[in-house]
């Protein structure tokens, strides 16, 4: 079961790469203070839970994001005007469920 405060975020827009783009995978951009509320820091691995199922992505704090608002690229079940989560990983929850929210 998750702990603290996880407020939802709204996908304000969707980059989806192709086979050749020199930047792919699978990444979120979210305001500082957004960042802030959820103790993320730039370059870190987090969970992006939204409604169908959660991915793994890169962080990336870009003060050109909207606060309440993630730009996703490559983040596989999730859509723009949808609503997700973004959580930091627990590297020390050692292997099991609980830390997958």
């Amino acid at each position: 079961m998750m702990e603290g405060f996880q407020p939802w975020l709204m996908v304000s827009r969707y980059l989806a790469t192709h086979p050749g783009d020199p930047e792919r995978g699978p990444l979120v951009r979210l305001h500082p203070s957004d960042a802030r509320k959820r103790l993320l820091e730039d370059g870190e691995l987090v969970w992006v839970y939204g409604p169908r199922r959660h991915e793994m992505a890169v962080l990336v704090v870009d003060d050109t994001v909207s606060p309440g608002t993630v730009v996703a690229r490559d983040v596989l079940g999730i859509a723009p005007a949808e609503i997700v989560r973004v959580v930091k990983h627990d590297f020390d929850a050692g292997r099991s469920t609980r830390n997958l929210g």
